[in-house]
């Protein structure tokens, strides 16, 4: 048992990772013909809680509250692992990319996410309010727009040979490699 709970502490190979996440396309499909995706899981929340006439809330949400449970499972999933499961060894960036964030003044690497931008402390500051606040907005507006998150394309949509899905992640990749190589320096400026 604990040469398991050592095997899960390393980091795995991406490749091993992206045939779990392949194979629960599948499996989803031929269980129950259900979609992969997250950001739907907040419309399901929505419905089950806001008792409004809201039109876009109503329709029969508990034939997807497995979603929920997915999302909960996800939760509880990346809590186990972020306290339980860290190896302790500092997350591995190559040396090229932490040059260039140490020029734009992160100098944390310790956490998987930078704790110069993510903390409670940034948060109350311009930079912090730009990155969590106002990035979070957009990237569930973002979301909503293109009718689904990037785990719903890319995976799901792309699997299923969906042209707005190949739109979609055109977009999201196009529009990440824009933010990191233009936005990121100007926010980090901040």
């Amino acid at each position: 048992m604990e040469t398991f709970l050592e095997l899960l502490k390393q980091p795995w190979p991406w490749y091993v990772g992206g045939i779990f996440v392949g194979l629960t396309v599948p499996a989803l499909l031929l269980l129950g013909n259900k979609s992969f995706g997250i950001s739907s899981s907040l419309r399901h929340m929505c419905a089950a809680c806001i008792p409004a006439k809201i039109p876009f809330f109503k329709y029969d949400w508990k034939k997807e509250s497995w979603n929920l449970f997915f999302v909960v499972g996800t939760i509880i999933g990346g809590f186990i692992a972020g306290h339980f499961l860290m190896s302790g060894d500092q997350i591995v960036i190559a040396e090229s990319t932490k040059k260039q964030l140490v020029a734009l003044g992160v100098q944390d690497f310790t956490h998987l996410m930078p704790t110069d931008i993510f903390s409670w402390e940034s948060l109350l500051t311009l930079k912090g309010f730009v990155f969590i606040i106002l990035g979070g907005f957009l990237v569930g507006f973002g979301t909503r727009w293109a009718g689904g998150c990037t785990s719903g394309h890319a995976i799901m949509g792309l699997s299923n040979l969906q042209w707005p899905s190949l739109v979609a992640t055109c977009c999201f990749l196009i529009g990440g490699f824009l933010m990191t190589w233009f936005g990121l320096p100007f926010l980090l400026s901040l």
